[in-house]
């Protein structure tokens, strides 16, 4: 049993930025040279988000507009009055989300669906560059 990290890097623009990370988390399994277990993707920071989609405009837009229903960026958010930089409702969104997603590697392969791939959400209200860690665990 073996551990490998690696890291992917991205730059986002702002505003519900949806990236699909399916290509460079392959790359990563693929230099562990795990087989046989699981990675687990994590992205520190309380602004973005981890999870699986279909990457196609529709559903996008379709996760964009009941995102933007569920929390929207015009309420009230008391965070706003702390800190003076207007994304409460970036850490809101983030938080019903979620850091993190674990999927097991099975043959050297990620076990997803035909239609679904790894998308990072970034929720901020400004450019950022962000960090995925990718930790794969396996023979």
């Amino acid at each position: 049993m073996s551990v490998k990290v690696d890291e992917i890097k991205v730059r986002t623009t702002a505003r519900t930025d949806i990236l699909d990370l399916t290509d460079q988390v392959l790359e990563a399994i693929g230099r562990s040279e795990v087989r046989d277990g699981s990675v687990t993707l994590f992205i520190p920071g309380s602004t973005a988000a981890l999870t699986t989609i279909e990457y196609e405009s529709g559903v996008i837009d379709d996760l964009q507009k009941a995102i933007e229903r569920i929390a929207p960026e015009d309420l009230y958010y008391k965070h706003n009055e702390r800190w003076g930089d207007g994304n409460g409702y970036s850490h809101v969104r983030a938080a019903l989300l979620g850091p993190s997603l674990y999927i097991p590697v099975i043959g050297g392969r990620l076990t997803l669906g035909t239609w679904q791939q790894i998308v990072l959400l970034d929720f901020d209200n400004r450019p950022r560059e962000r960090r995925i860690i990718v930790q794969m665990i396996g023979e």
